[in-house]
């Protein structure tokens, strides 16, 4: 399928050639196609992280610059369809976010989904598998890394942790930085916070986890990259852990 304007799903910023890192980033943009409107619902709802995740697109774009790495980053809300689900994910198309009822997905029929799926969902993921089998025929093994962020209560419940890291399986990259965050000073690390990594069909069970490749899905709390000079303060941190742990982790997965 051929995409123009408005249907375009994702960008894709170009690293350096003879780099392994791939960046994703699923909740990058808070935009609608103009088909959709506002799914019924104010512009206050689109300021929220139900909309999409705040200054996750600016850190990874910052850290593709900082590390010579290739980004990936959706073009479209995760109201409209969330590339984090697999498709036959009962929350791939939200009803209800958080409170908010989404009147533009109450009857989406599975014509409209497959739609959906087929317009915005798959070619996100099909750039994906497209950058990750072009980093593995210039001979190098992807290393994956995925950037998200959470709010800083939920359901009343304040969130201590500064930044989560998220896996399942395999702690190539995990592990060591772990290791690092924890030494940095009044930085609270989460560990499988605040949510478990271990998700049938999500961006990186599909990309990485089924494919062997090292990886690690980095939850930054939002209150600290709203602004720029957070996203700058985090994205030099973070290229200061990973760029060292990229360069001596294990090629061989781990079968834990």
């Amino acid at each position: 399928m051929t995409l123009k304007g408005e249907d375009i799903a994702f960008e894709i910023v170009s690293g350096a050639p003879s780099s392994a890192l791939l960046l994703l980033c699923d909740h990058a943009s808070n935009r609608l196609p103009e088909r959709y409107g506002d799914l019924g619902l104010p512009a206050a709802q689109f300021r929220r992280h139900i909309a999409y995740d705040i200054g996750a697109r600016d850190l990874t774009l910052g850290l593709a610059a900082r590390l010579d790495g290739t980004a990936i980053l959706t073009h479209f809300s995760r109201l409209l369809i969330d590339p984090n689900r697999g498709e036959d994910d009962p929350t791939l198309i939200m009803k209800l976010s958080d409170g908010a009822v989404v009147p533009g997905n109450t009857r989406v029929d599975e014509a409209e989904r497959a739609h959906r799926i087929g317009t915005y969902h798959a070619p996100y993921h099909a750039a994906i598998r497209g950058e990750t089998n072009a980093i593995e025929a210039r001979g190098r093994v992807p290393i994956i890394v995925s950037i998200h962020s959470f709010t800083p209560s939920w359901r009343g419940t304040a969130r201590p942790w500064h930044i989560g890291l998220l896996w399942d399986r395999d702690d190539r990259l995990v592990g060591p930085m772990l290791r690092a965050l924890r030494l940095i000073p009044g930085v609270v690390v989460g560990d499988n916070e605040p949510y478990s990594g271990s998700l049938a069909g999500d961006t990186l069970n599909t990309h990485a986890t089924a494919r062997g490749l090292p990886h690690v899905l980095i939850e930054i709390r939002q209150d600290l990259v709203q602004s720029k000079s957070g996203v700058d303060e985090w994205t030099e941190r973070l290229a200061q852990v990973l760029e060292p742990i990229m360069k001596n982790v294990s090629l061989h997965p781990n079968k834990t």
